[in-house]
């Protein structure tokens, strides 16, 4: 095949597309486990909801950066593999968690264990399956893969739930959903190896994949791979590591937010019910999904036109970072007094721009990691980055649960102001900490 690295990117797609309806799968269980005993659930608060989320976030972000190491070290076919593995096997094994809030904690937080190996292997297997004009369209679309398996959530578990009767349907959704897993490792371990392996690969795609070697000025380079060892603490040193590290902790929280509180959301602001529900969360995922192509592709339409590589990449975040800016008018358009039956379309519409921005950054945000160091080392800088995003994801979670709890009137405004500010102080530190207006000097390829 002359494009197998096409495939590659697909089987990439699909692993982000499960660990995400499988993460998902809590967000609409939710209401069943916080609904009072006398009624058949659980009795949790927002606050204990908020406790099994932020903790799982907390074991995700801090395995993530173990996790890029271990890919690292041991490959990305046995490194997203294992990953893979662990993941779905407690995400079946929380449909044995009962209605113990400790229980599932535990369960959960060993879950994230798992799910935190996907996406160093995964940019890791970007950075050496494409040239570098072509990996942010790759993350991108195996990035869309986040908005898919939301989709699939979307519409899958509440069915369970009423398909089964909400008992047993949260039971069977985490069961499925868990499994499906096991069956995309067959076409992993029959499709997938490193292109200096595959027998898939031409002669002529291989040279295309190695058309140019990163060679950034002040900053990582071979030194860091040639001393292994040293290699994940020698990282920190950079302040490009930094910029990375900085521009996830203060942006992924937001689409945690989006994850695990959306729902919650649409019930309190319009009184939609688990029916009503399906459509809009779906609504909201899928046109996400455009923000992740678009946002890998509009670096590479500006790199056409002859701009160098990290200039049009940090030029497509400062455009796709004022889109966030939309969430700002989330609770004015979603004022049922002033807009009437319109205002859960209105706010949904808002809510969708801030969704698919935020796939459109973090397209790029993945991407600058591999323009910016040597591919042996680029696993470890995601890790680093995953750990950070993660410690956001945690504050994100506990501030929800938290003003949902004691300030119920406001927390939805202060949530979606915060998720819509965040995106432009983090591009401004990126800017500062990699000097792209004077200090560096990138390659034009």
């Amino acid at each position: 095949m002359k494009n197998y690295r096409w495939v590659i990117v697909t089987l990439l797609l699909f692993s982000t597309t499960i660990n995400y309806m499988d993460r998902q799968v809590i967000s609409y269980v939710k209401d069943f486990f916080c609904l009072p005993v006398a009624k058949g659930g659980f009795g949790w608060t927002d606050n204990q909801y908020s406790y099994v989320t932020a903790c799982f976030t907390l074991f995700y972000a801090s395995v993530t950066v173990f996790a890029g190491l271990l890919v690292d070290k041991i490959g990305t076919k046995l490194g997203l593999a294992l990953s893979l593995i662990v993941w779905s096997i407690f995400g079946i094994a929380n449909a044995f968690a009962g209605s113990s809030v400790v229980t599932h904690t535990i369960v959960r937080s060993l879950f994230g264990i798992g799910e935190a190996g996907n996406f160093p292997a995964s940019i890791k297997t970007v950075a050496e399956w494409f040239p570098k004009r072509e990996r942010a369209l790759a993350t991108g679309i195996f990035n869309s893969g986040a908005n898919i398996g939301a989709m699939v959530a979307a519409i899958f578990v509440p069915w369970c739930l009423i398909h089964f009767g909400e008992a047993e349907g949260w039971k069977m959704a985490y069961i499925i959903t868990g499994a499906i897993g096991f069956l995309w490792l067959i076409f992993w371990f029959a499709l997938y190896n490193q292109p200096t392996k595959s027998k898939q690969i031409t002669q002529e795609e291989f040279k295309l994949i190695h058309e140019d070697e990163l060679v950034v000025h002040a900053a990582p380079s071979e030194d860091v791979a040639l001393h292994e060892n040293n290699a994940w603490r020698r990282l920190f040193r950079y302040p490009q590591t930094w910029a990375y590290f900085w521009g996830k902790f203060l942006t992924d929280g937001v689409w945690w937010f989006l994850l695990f509180w959306l729902p919650d959301y649409f019930k309190k602001q319009f009184g939609m019910d688990l029916h009503h529900i399906i459509w809009p969360t779906f609504i909201v995922y899928l046109v996400s999904i455009f923000g992740s192509t678009f946002g890998g592709y509009l670096p590479q339409m500006m790199i056409k036109i002859g701009m160098p590589v990290f200039k049009a990449r940090m030029r497509a975040m400062f455009i796709i970072a004022l889109c966030p800016l939309f969430l700002l008018l989330t609770q004015y358009f979603g004022n049922k007094a002033t807009f009437g039956s319109y205002a859960s379309t209105l706010a949904i519409a808002v809510i969708c721009i801030g969704a698919a921005a935020h796939q459109a950054w973090s397209a790029n945000l993945y991407t600058t990691v591999s323009d910016l160091f040597p591919k042996r080392t680029v696993g470890s800088v995601v890790g680093i980055g995953g750990m950070a995003g993660g410690i956001g994801g945690v504050f994100i979670q506990r501030l929800s649960g938290v003003l949902n709890t004691s300030h119920p009137k406001f927390a939805y405004t202060i949530m979606f102001s915060i998720c819509g500010l965040v995106y432009l102080v983090a591009w401004l530190i990126i800017c500062l900490l990699t000097g792209t207006s004077t200090k560096y000097q990138f390659p034009s390829k």
